[in-house]
């Protein structure tokens, strides 16, 4: 009997990058990786979108289209390289307009793609059908999916497999294009058993002819047990990662699933064991620089209980080391459930699991509920779709009054639609005055990425790159008794960056991790208002940057009245004032980073 040919796709160059490093990666320190890949047999590539089609831009000064022109000719003409889509979004920061949805599809068949994987977050199929329809018409394979996690205990009402044969009907019902069917639990945390029965239900709603797949991470870690009961069940494709970039945050390692599966009748893309440990060395040599994040390596047993996708894990942390606030990630983590809970179910991926960690993250630094991110709060009023189930309604009410938006019922694409500065036009003509190119790719590269598009064309983006030996940029303070060992091994340090400085620790196998202040920084100073003989001091409530400044020396303002806007861990925190008065002096300019508790404004 002969034995069933399994799909892999090796995600090692877009989520294991994205679950790993942030997505942090130059594409010339990892291009021989891939031709060793390709070297090895693997003909399935998850190569570009996602969160990785911004990273570039934001953090590493190259144009993502560049990267997947690169990355097609190392691979040649027939490998099947994917990228990740979130529906109406597709790889922008918020909803596209339909023209731009569209762009996005033509751009990406330009670049060298042949699959684009399609998703929305909340299960809302009417926000695949229009993206579909493009990804269709520009002559690229689509791949819906259905998005999976499980509810934290005691939570229920969505996320079962009555659930997900319900989402999967509306996608057949209908009638939008589809060339393979994904089940994506981009947190990991679906129980097996529950895997098996949603991939035998999708079999038998499906066909024997449709191509079905799931796509899981390890932060849980039960990832391969989902994996083989997903392919008993009936499924034809998995998604697995090469190590450093496996396994923890990230997918499963290749090699695992190869050993998970001996004696099975399973073949897993033909692939040699001999030939992936080859390809595993150069991937090594090739990472063998950046630092990787402890918590990236490691398996967490709550995430269950607050489901956080592997893929956005390890970008929040790095936030958190940067803004100086990691020792509050437990705390975070355990904020999470409740959010999850009130917020209406919608599944743990992006762009959700970020308006879910947002959420927790405010509740955890400003109190609960005293701050609604305007992603998670957008969420719950239906400007993304319908939620699962429906939210909380206090929840509801209470983002309503913050956001000064009323709940809405109407489809999220003629909002965009209706916004001038999701058009076209509108990019074209900010691009010439800027006096740059105004090329499609141009234009969606500013539409996609807002300012930080803008700042990369114009040559002013920053390079933010991790690497362990940039040692004329990197000041490394050990703290263990061992002077004599220099290297990055188990132990405290300080690393500082351009003046900044951030405290980790590197470690190995499942130690916990520790953060530990440097010796040398001061206290950060409370973030509560003082009061001298010059007025009122109004401080950061967390470390950030100047989104906004909201008044002028000589306004007059009242308490609580907004007097600025942070931008702080991808969401926008809100500066109120502690008392009416009048503005005396404004401490900062618009841009600039700020510590907790540094002076905003001063109220006399």
């Amino acid at each position: 009997m002969s034995k069933k040919y399994i799909d892999i796709m090796d995600t090692t160059f877009r989520d294991g990058f994205q679950s790993v490093f942030g997505g942090r990666v130059l594409m010339d320190d990892f291009f021989p990786a891939v031709e060793a890949a390709s070297v090895a047999g693997i003909k399935h590539f998850e190569f570009g979108g996602g969160a990785r089609f911004q990273s570039l831009f934001f953090y590493l000064q190259e144009n993502a289209f560049d990267m997947m022109d690169k990355f097609r000719s190392i691979v040649g003409p027939d490998a099947n390289l994917q990228t990740l889509a979130r529906g109406i979004n597709t790889v922008m920061l918020d909803t596209g307009s339909r023209e731009l949805i569209d762009l996005h599809a033509k751009l990406f068949a330009k670049h060298g793609t042949t699959t684009i994987r399609n998703f929305d977050a909340l299960n809302d199929v009417h926000n695949l059908e229009y993206s579909a329809q493009c990804i269709k018409n520009h002559g690229l394979k689509h791949e819906a999916v259905v998005t999976m996690m499980d509810l934290p205990p005691g939570c229920e009402g969505a996320h079962d497999v009555a659930f997900y044969e319900n989402t999967l009907r509306k996608i057949l019902d209908s009638g939008l294009p589809y060339d393979s069917i994904c089940f994506k639990d981009a947190s990991g945390t679906a129980n097996p058993r529950k895997v098996y029965d949603t991939i035998k239900m999708a079999r038998k709603l499906l066909g024997e002819d449709t191509h079905i797949r799931l796509h899981t991470h390890e932060t849980a870690g039960v990832s391969v047990a989902a994996y083989l009961a997903a392919l008993e069940a009936g499924a034809d494709g998995i998604d697995l990662a090469n190590s450093p970039v496996s396994g923890g945050t990230s997918q499963p390692d290749i090699l695992t699933m190869l050993h998970a599966t001996k004696g099975s009748n399973f073949d897993l893309g033909g692939l040699s064991i001999d030939k992936i440990l080859k390809y595993q060395e150069v991937l090594k040599d090739c990472l063998k620089d950046y630092f990787i994040p402890p918590e990236a390596t490691q398996v967490s047993p709550l995430i269950p209980f607050s489901p956080m996708p592997g893929g956005a894990l390890t970008a929040n942390t790095q936030m958190m080391r940067d803004n100086g606030t990691l020792d509050r990630f437990p705390e975070v983590i355990k904020a999470m459930r409740e959010v999850v809970e009130k917020g209406g179910y919608g599944t743990s991926v992006t762009p959700v699991s970020q308006f879910y960690w947002q959420q927790a993250y405010a509740n955890v630094n400003f109190g609960p509920w005293k701050q609604i991110a305007p992603g998670y709060g957008k969420m719950v009023l239906g400007y993304f779709g319908k939620t699962p189930v429906e939210p909380d309604p206090a929840i509801v009410k209470l983002a309503s009054e913050k956001l000064k938006l009323e709940p809405t019922k109407e489809n999220p694409l003629d909002f965009a639609d209706n916004d001038v500065k999701k058009s076209i036009a509108a990019w074209k003509e900010r691009l010439e005055i800027e006096g740059l190119e105004t090329t499609e790719e141009n234009i969606f590269i500013a539409a996609a990425c807002d300012e930080k598009g803008i700042a990369f064309l114009k040559g002013e983006s920053p390079l933010n790159v991790r690497k362990i030996s940039d040692c004329e940029n990197l000041t490394c303070e050990t703290k263990n008794d061992d002077k004599e060992d220099k290297k990055m091994a188990d132990g405290n340090y300080t690393v500082v960056v351009d003046g900044k400085k951030f405290s980790v620790q590197v470690v190995e196998g499942n130690a916990d991790i520790q953060v530990v202040a440097p010796a040398s920084t001061p206290e950060t100073p409370a973030a509560a208002p003082t009061t001298s003989g010059a007025g009122t001091q109004v401080g950061a409530t967390v470390s950030g940057n100047v989104w906004k400044l909201l008044v002028n020396v000589g306004d007059k303002v009242e308490k609580g009245q907004v007097v600025s806007i942070l931008e702080a861990m991808k969401m926008e925190i809100d500066i109120e004032a502690p008392c009416a008065g009048t503005i005396t002096d404004v401490a900062v300019k618009p841009n600039d980073a700020v510590n907790e508790g540094q002076t905003i404004v001063v109220i006399g």
